[in-house]
């Protein structure tokens, strides 16, 4: 028993004097970290003495001015500005083909030419019929004048007369209907018929397509009803043709709205007269329908959605010398681009606003550490207003910290129509002479 009792005193003092050493060792090391809490306190570009240490780290960007565009994309195909199939209006045989596959022709040339042996021999009857009706009432005309026939006999030789003219006239247009003719310039198709077939009215012989220019026909969401119009450009690229961007002139705009797909049609004309494009071709289109100028932007990160309105956080000089603070700014935002939002209400130009770190910040006036992670030292807050001002982090990391912005320039040639292109790059620009023919009226088309 006084074994057990010896053993417990010397283990309570042991117990005893390590608290001792502890509590030693803390009291001797706490003025050490006192001394160093002024050191932190001081560092330059920090503001308050205890604020900055404690302030939230948040990365920012500068509300910059660029161009927007105002677009949508679409798909479409294309089709031939006027385009039909060849077919006979009477059956017959086939006697001559004038064409080759793939031939240019023109308006009103001879493509097919029917078995027309009969027909011939028809106009020959009615132009002899025509001659003897002619010399009976010139005849009967001198005898009237000498009073040795009736008035009603001349009358009848007339009307014979007439009888014998429509004859031929239609004779003459039976002998015209066997001779296949070009509507308009065009290029043909492939044939389907050869000499000596016999073909029935109606029967399909060959396609003939204008392609000088080509027809872009797509559809729009109803809700673009109200921005598209005649004479506004739309920009496409074909999958055949990779890489070779094109223009189209909005020439027409369907009145109504399919009730399926409450989608509206619209077409559009582009210049041909190179021959690129076919018929039929799939087609990516992005329908342009205007652009603005100097127009605010910010990137997305910054949009804070919340009870059906946007905020955005401005990051403002505080009251206190080289301190930032928070502040909650209700916003209107316009167009969206990849990255980008416009923004039509609440901010200017050069104004400061958070995109990362706003669940730090649940308050206005809260203080703020900028972190600019386009420096080496990514991380290392920022000295102060002027430098607050600089864009930092994400999508500004390629802002220059002089307040040049160029940034503006770059971005609106990245969302610039794609017609634009680069230097050299094949387009549809034609070489060729005369008037664009997506300019010309129906009229003149044809």
């Amino acid at each position: 028993m006084a074994y057990k009792k010896k053993y417990a005193v010397m283990a309570l003092v042991g117990v005893c004097a390590a608290s001792g050493v502890a509590w030693w060792a803390q009291n001797k090391s706490a003025p050490s970290g006192d001394a160093a809490k002024p050191a932190v306190s001081a560092a330059p570009g920090s503001g308050a003495a205890a604020g900055p240490a404690k302030a939230p780290a948040v990365e920012v960007a500068k509300v910059e001015t660029m161009t927007l565009v105002d677009e949508t994309q679409a798909v479409g195909s294309l089709r031939s500005r006027q385009g039909v199939m060849l077919r006979p209006e009477v059956g017959g045989r086939v006697k001559h083909i004038f064409f080759n596959d793939g031939q240019r022709v023109r308006k009103g040339q001879v493509m097919v030419q029917f078995e027309d042996q009969l027909q011939v021999a028809q106009l020959s009857q009615a132009k002899a019929e025509l001659s003897i009706a002619e010399a009976n009432h010139k005849r009967n005309q001198e005898l009237v004048t000498q009073n040795f026939i009736s008035k009603r006999s001349l009358d009848e030789s007339g009307a014979a007369l007439e009888v014998s003219r429509a004859k031929l006239a239609l004779a003459d247009a039976t002998l015209q209907r066997l001779k296949v003719l070009a509507p308009f310039d065009g290029i043909t198709g492939l044939k389907q018929v050869n000499v000596g077939d016999y073909l029935k009215d109606g029967a399909d012989m060959v396609n003939v397509e204008d392609i000088d220019a080509v027809l872009l026909d797509f559809r729009l969401p109803e809700r673009f009803q109200a921005k598209i119009r005649a004479g506004q450009k739309a920009q496409l690229t074909v999958d055949a043709l990779p890489g070779r961007p094109f223009s189209a002139i909005v020439q027409a705009v369907d009145p109504l709205i399919e009730a399926n797909g409450r989608s509206v049609g619209v077409r559009g004309c582009i210049d041909n007269r190179q021959q690129q494009l076919r018929p039929g071709m799939f087609a990516r289109v992005n329908a342009v329908f205007g652009s603005r100028e100097n127009a605010m932007v910010i990137p997305e990160e910054a949009i804070i959605p919340q009870g059906g309105r946007t905020f955005v956080v401005k990051v403002v000089a505080g009251e206190k010398p080289d301190t930032l603070v928070s502040e909650r700014v209700a916003v209107k935002v316009g167009l969206r681009q990849p990255g980008k939002v416009e923004i039509v209400e609440g901010l200017a130009a050069g104004d400061t606003v958070v995109t990362a770190g706003h669940q730090r910040l649940q308050k206005d006036g809260t203080a703020v550490r900028v972190v600019d992670l386009s420096q080496p030292g990514g991380g290392k807050p920022a000295g102060g207003p002027a430098q607050a001002g600089a864009p930092a982090g994400g999508a500004s990391a390629a802002a220059s910290t002089n307040g040049a912005a160029p940034q503006g320039t770059k971005s609106s040639a990245s969302v610039a129509p794609a017609a634009t292109g680069k230097p050299g790059a094949p387009t549809n620009k034609v070489a060729l002479t005369g008037p664009n023919p997506c300019l010309r009226g129906a009229d003149a088309a044809r």
